[in-house]
């Protein structure tokens, strides 16, 4: 061995060896097991498979969520799990994978449906599991299980079926999404996802609505035709502050706080507010009192005849951010903003926090856009409707993991980059013992304890059936 430069040179050959690359991703196939994801989708997808095909559709499906999970953004990216058929089990080549996509595609309402099923049971499973650790335990009007709403742009390299500029002046999607929010201590999981046009509008109530049933028919003990009642609060920006799917909401019995638009006349208002003293400090991320930020009540200086009963508006007013301008509606010097909720208990303060965490959807989207969602790589409107589909199962699976395997650990809260470089592409030797099969984790990678006992705890999870 010889140094070049500030660090040793090594030589390098291709000789066969057992070393196995990606070795920390077992703890992904692990997680596919526990939940019951292989034989789920091996049954549901069972009637697309073609006579005599050597590989089950459903585990194609599967390895392709895993080749996301573990950093890939395009079909062909299986090629990493093919590699290692000892751990991954034969993987299909990329022509019967396209294959497969096309074939769904062609059916596509029925096979999403089919996927759903799959996502839905594995879920309630993954839930039940997880125990306190999930977002439903001990769910109830105090502690509802937080669904949020939020639409992003997806930019279209080339011409791809349905793309359309975008009101941002670029060109592609505008697909619509819903999260389960972890909370604090957490990341969340996708529920449901909804492609559409680049071109389509941020606050088409249909779109809302159609996205939030899907989003409910996720929910563990979910039942057709049954509103999801009080414990659950749905969450959204500005965009979803329209009559109609404010009414919805209300339908449904859920609680809601979602972004309200203030007319221009408000002005007026507010001077009355400054006058009555009704301020009260509003509270920073961490729930601590934020000096210059306060928070109000303009349910009653608002004419809200023709909004849901019930209905509250509740202000914040801060100074802008330097470089911020200000709005016709912002007054004093201070930005003004709004949101509506149906809640009746809590503090304002507290009211104003749970809506202002909504923000996190915002890294729920960076997370899936780091899964597979940042490019839409396929031509056909329903084959990328699939492909979204196995980007919802891929970032699932990953917060499923972090759920199970590592619940009081820091890497329940670790983002994708973080748990690729230090889980899943760590490395390890291949050894046989009698009739065991066994991987030797890198005793150099100082995340190996952490990944041995994740991978443990989910063993521990009795496979379903």
């Amino acid at each position: 061995m010889k140094n070049i430069g500030l660090y040793p040179g090594v030589h390098i050959d291709t000789a066969a060896t057992r070393t196995v690359s990606q070795a920390g991703a077992v703890a992904l196939v692990e997680t596919v097991r526990a939940s019951g994801l292989d034989w789920g989708l091996s049954q549901a997808l069972d009637r697309w498979r073609k006579p005599l095909a050597r590989h089950d559709p459903g585990k194609i499906v599967a390895d392709v969520a895993l080749a996301l999970a573990v950093g890939g953004d395009c079909l062909a990216d299986v090629a990493v799990l093919r590699a290692e058929p000892a751990v991954f089990g034969q993987v299909a080549s990329d022509p019967t994978v396209s294959r497969l996509v096309d074939t769904l595609a062609a059916d596509a309402d029925r096979a999403l449906k089919a996927i759903d099923s799959v996502r839905a049971a594995a879920r309630a499973r993954v839930w039940a599991t997880a125990g306190e650790h999930a977002p439903d335990h001990a769910a109830s009007a105090d502690n509802p299980v937080v669904i949020d709403v939020d639409a992003t742009l997806v930019t279209a390299h080339s011409e791809k079926e349905n793309a359309a500029p975008t009101f941002k002046k670029g060109f592609g999607f505008h697909p619509l999404l819903t999260f389960a929010d972890h909370g604090l201590g957490g990341t969340g999981e996708p529920l449901s996802v909804m492609l559409r046009k680049g071109n389509a509008g941020s606050n088409t109530a249909a779109d809302h609505i159609a996205v939030l049933k899907a989003a409910f028919a996720q929910l563990p003990g979910h039942q057709p035709g049954r509103r999801p009642g009080r414990s659950v609060l749905v969450r959204a920006d500005g965009a979803g502050g329209t009559h109609e799917f404010l009414s919805w909401l209300t339908g449904q019995r859920v609680q809601y706080s979602v972004g309200f638009p203030l007319p221009d006349t408000f002005t007026n208002q507010l001077a009355m507010l400054d006058k009555a003293e009704v301020w009260q400090p509003a509270y920073d991320g961490d729930g601590q009192i934020r000096s210059g930020a306060f928070v109000a009540e303009a349910t009653g200086l608002l004419n809200l005849a023709s909004w849901p009963e019930g209905m509250r508006v509740i202000l914040r007013k801060e100074r802008p951010h330097p470089g911020a301008q200000l709005r016709i509606t912002d007054h004093d010097g201070n930005r003004v903003t709004a949101f509506a909720t149906n809640t009746t208990r809590g503090q304002l303060a507290d009211l104003e926090l749970r809506h202002r965490r909504r923000a996190r959807c915002e890294d729920r989207i960076r997370v899936a856009k780091d899964t597979g969602l940042r490019n839409l790589p396929l031509h056909d409107f329903d084959q990328n409707r699939i492909w979204l589909a196995i980007v919802a199962l891929a970032v699932e699976l990953t917060a499923w993991l972090q759920m199970l395997a590592f619940a009081d650990e820091p890497a329940r809260r670790w983002e994708p980059k973080r748990l690729r470089l230090r889980l899943f592409s760590i490395a390890a030797r291949l050894a046989d013992h009698g009739r065991t099969r066994r991987l030797h984790l890198s005793a150099h990678t100082p995340w190996a304890t952490l990944l041995a006992a994740g991978i443990d705890r989910l063993r521990l999870v009795p496979a379903p059936g």
